[in-house]
């Protein structure tokens, strides 16, 4: 991987070097639109409206359209005259409850590596983020762009969240929410019957990606002239039932489910406990 930003966190007086990395990639298909006819790839060109020339990528500028049309046109030595730090500092504001950020506020994640000589400043931070349950709201500025972000320990890293302004934050305007909408002891004690039955662990890793794996198997078949996989029938919708029938066939099928699953593992549990007797 390489660093997309180089600095250092500003912690009181102490100074942690670190290099800042994308924590994500994505693995979905990407296609490009081509001619159907011979495959060619379709280009697009960059156009004046106004003037009509194909105008080269380095003579292009930035514009910024006003309400009445007129368009501020703005240059690098503009942007350089922004009353913006420019220095490779992640200065720490304050450290705050991790319940009380809203994950809504979460925009894009980077990890953060210590330089060589930063080991110990790095790890000590981790661990006292860690042991307070707080995180950090700290000011960055990546690519001349001044951002809030949160810093957070995650599995012996120290991760940055770069966030939204609350001002960027929509409020839900839903007609729904001014109506007087109750629901009935019975139905919230199914729906929380039924909660409990599908609880579990978060362990991303048991989930797979199916429209990523039937996209590889198409293009495959495609690209080797084979018969191309069926699509599978969906299920028929049932008749309309209300919401605590509804609930109750949840809660029964749920329930059956884990019967099922009950079993299973309990004869895994016993080949484990033989085997182990043999060995």
């Amino acid at each position: 991987m390489r660093p997309v930003w180089r600095g250092a966190i500003s912690f009181g007086l102490v100074t942690i070097a670190v290099r800042m990395f994308g924590s994500t990639e994505e693995h979905d298909f990407r296609f490009h639109q081509v001619h159907p006819e011979d495959g060619g790839r379709i280009r697009y060109k960059r156009v004046c409206e106004v003037c009509g020339n194909e105008i080269d990528y380095r003579d292009i500028a930035k514009g910024y359209e006003l309400e009445d049309g007129r368009v501020v046109i703005l240059t690098d030595e503009d942007f350089a005259k922004l009353p913006v730090s420019t220095d490779k500092n992640i200065e720490v504001l304050e450290f705050v409850p991790a319940d009380e950020v809203d994950p809504i506020y979460f925009q894009k994640t980077y990890y953060l590596e210590p330089d060589k000589t930063a080991g110990r400043p790095y790890v000590l931070l981790r661990q006292a983020l860690e042991d307070t349950d707080r995180l950090a709201v700290v000011r960055i500025t990546i690519r001349q762009r001044e951002s809030l972000a949160i810093l957070r320990a995650r599995e012996d890293v120290l991760v940055l969240h770069t966030i939204f302004w609350p001002d960027e934050i929509r409020k839900p305007d839903f007609s729904f929410l001014e109506q007087n909408l109750e629901v009935r002891s019975q139905e919230l004690k199914m729906a929380t019957s039924l909660i409990d039955n599908m609880a579990g662990s978060f362990k991303p890793e048991v989930f797979t990606d199916d429209y990523r794996d039937a996209m590889a198997e198409l293009v495959a078949a495609k690209a080797d002239g084979a018969d191309l996989p069926e699509r599978p029938e969906e299920e028929e919708q049932g008749d309309v039932i209300d919401l605590m029938t509804a609930l109750e066939r949840s809660v029964e099928q749920t329930r059956a489910k884990q019967q099922e699953d009950t079993p299973a593992k309990k004869k895994t549990t016993a080949k484990s406990k033989s085997s182990k007797r043999t060995a």
